[in-house]
Formats: structure tokens, C-alpha cells, sequence
């Protein structure tokens, strides 16, 4: 609704209490989940028995805490260090994409970046089984005719890291390519004129100037790779992250410690969000000063 326009009283009170009931709407559901992670029951739901960690730090059966149960703690290993793969990779690649767009005419560009976006707009189940079929495809070929076993090529964790990797890649070149857009390429040229090489003037003038959008793209492909369902699903082998455990948990009936996984990553995603914010923010105030 525009500030600048005139209504009436009864517009205003009905626009507040829409965004009112829609901030509720989003918020009620977290909020339940946070507070069941500290209720002393055997089940996430009412009524209320009083206050208890145990779903953190619970060391035995049917209390077995967050913090002590194995297969949760190992879900939590497989998705930080698929997160980590996954943007590490998608940071590099978004990055040499962003330049090849935004510095370099070739033939059919316009084409090549509707397929470098369309992996937005799948569906991550879909992503995940086409990445399956193709992958077991090409281990299949390879076992029958060259009796070549390829475990990559099987599900398991780098399948995994590569079929986020085809969609955060995007991602992470968007927020990267936006950067690069506003970027004077005078202050190459200077360097280049005070004898710097291209590779020196993209170390102390180019990626200077990139490391917010890279920083920022890093923590979006890391949350987005750590919280990722559909596409991970279907690509998952032995070694199952966190979001898959939790699934399969759900299966045999949720417990209060799902309630504390959840708030913890609720509180992890929050924090990340908050220094993605005071890094933007200090170097903003460090280009101004």
C-alpha cells in the first residue's frame, strides 16, 4: 500500500490487521516448535509437563537428547559437510559464470543463460530423479561395457553435493553477476596503466570489490545446501544429512528432539542471516570512512 495515497480509517485498521495476522500466520508455527523442544513429555504436544533440557542433553532412552544421539549428530556432520562442498563449489563456478556473462559476448548467450536459470524453475524432485536416471545411466554403461564400478556416479554424498550444486550454482551467479554489473572497470584499467597483470588487478581491485556479494551468495548457498529436501532425497545414499534423517525419524513418530532440531536450526540460520548482515554492514561503513 502506498504511503503517499489518502484512505480512510478503516482501510488502515484492515491493512494493519492483515499484516498483522500474516507476520502470526509465519511466526505461531515456529514459535510452537520452540516451545516444545523444552517440554518434559514423550510427545511434541499438549498438555504441558513442566520444563526439562533433555531433548538437548538427555543422555538416556526415551529422553535420548539432541546432543547424544548419534544419528542426529551424524545427519547434522553429512549436511555441513555437503553444505560446505556445495558452496565451495557453487561460489567458484557462480563466479567465473558471472564474469563470462556480464564481460563477454558469444554466440547464443541469451540462450545459454535461460538454461543456466532454468534450474530455477524445476522442481527439485524432478531435478534430483533426472540427475539419478542420467547418473545410474552412465554407471550402468560404464559397468557393462568396461566393468568399470563408479560409486560417485551412485547415490550417495557427492551425488548429492552435485545435484544442489546444478541450482545454488545459479543462485550463487545472480548475486555475484549484480555485483560485477556496478563495478567501474576504470580502476582495472588504472591498475593495469600502474603496471599491475591481470591477475594482480583482479587480486587488489576486482575481488575486493566482489567479496560482500561473494560472502553473501557463500551464506545463502550454505543455508540452502544444509536445509535442502526434495532434490537431496532422491539422490541420498547410505550416509543420510540432516533433513533426511529427520524424515525418516517422522516415519517411525515424531519426538520432542525433532522440536530441538528444528529450533536449532532455526537459532543456526538466524545467526548466519546476522553476520551476513553486520559483514554487509561493516564494510559498508569501512567504504565510507
Amino acid at each position: 500500500m502506498l504511503r503517499t495515497l489518502p484512505r480512510s480509517p478503516v482501510v488502515d485498521a484492515a491493512y494493519k490487521a492483515y499484516v498483522g495476522l500474516f507476520l502470526i500466520y509465519l511466526a505461531l508455527p515456529l514459535i510452537v516448535v520452540a516451545v516444545f523442544a523444552f517440554n518434559d513429555s514423550l510427545f511434541p504436544a499438549l498438555p504441558w509437563r513442566g520444563f526439562t533440557l533433555d531433548w538437548f542433553v538427555g543422555t538416556t532412552d526415551p529422553k535420548l537428547g539432541l546432543l547424544q544421539d548419534r544419528n542426529i549428530l551424524r545427519g547434522i556432520g553429512n549436511s555441513v559437510l555437503v553444505a560446505i562442498a556445495t558452496t565451495a563449489v557453487s561460489i567458484l563456478v557462480g563466479t567465473t559464470t558471472a564474469f563470462l556473462f556480464e564481460r563477454h559476448d558469444f554466440p547464443f548467450k541469451s540462450f545459454a543463460y535461460l538454461m543456466m536459470l532454468a534450474p530455477l524453475v524445476i522442481p527439485g524432485v524432478i531435478l534430483g530423479i533426472s540427475i539419478l536416471a542420467f547418473s545410474s545411466t552412465v554407471a550402468n554403461a560404464l559397468d557393462d561395457r568396461f566393468g568399470w564400478e563408479v560409486a560417485a556416479l551412485r547415490p550417495g554424498l557427492l551425488l548429492v553435493v552435485l545435484g544442489q550444486f546444478s541450482f545454488i550454482a545459479t543462485i550463487a551467479t545472480l548475486v555475484i553477476a549484480a555485483r560485477l554489473r556496478k563495478f567501474d572497470r576504470a580502476l582495472e584499467e588504472a591498475a593495469f596503466d600502474l603496471g599491475a597483470t591481470p591477475a594482480a588487478a583482479f587480486l587488489t581491485v576486482t575481488l575486493p570489490y566482489l567479496a560482500p556479494a561473494l560472502i553473501g551468495a557463500g551464506l545463502v548457498a550454505f543455508l540452502i545446501s544444509f536445509e535442502n529436501f526434495n532434490t537431496t532425497l532422491m539422490l541420498v545414499g547410505s550416509d543420510p544429512p540432516l533433513t533426511i534423517t529427520m524424515f525418516d525419524r517422522m516415519k517411525q513418530g515424531s519426538t520432542p528432539v525433532l522440536n530441538a532440531v528444528s529450533l536449532f536450526l532455526m537459532v543456526g540460520s538466524g545467526l548466519i542471516g546476522l553476520i551476513s548482515v553486520m559483514v554487509q554492514r561493516d564494510r559498508g561503513e569501512g567504504r565510507a570512512g
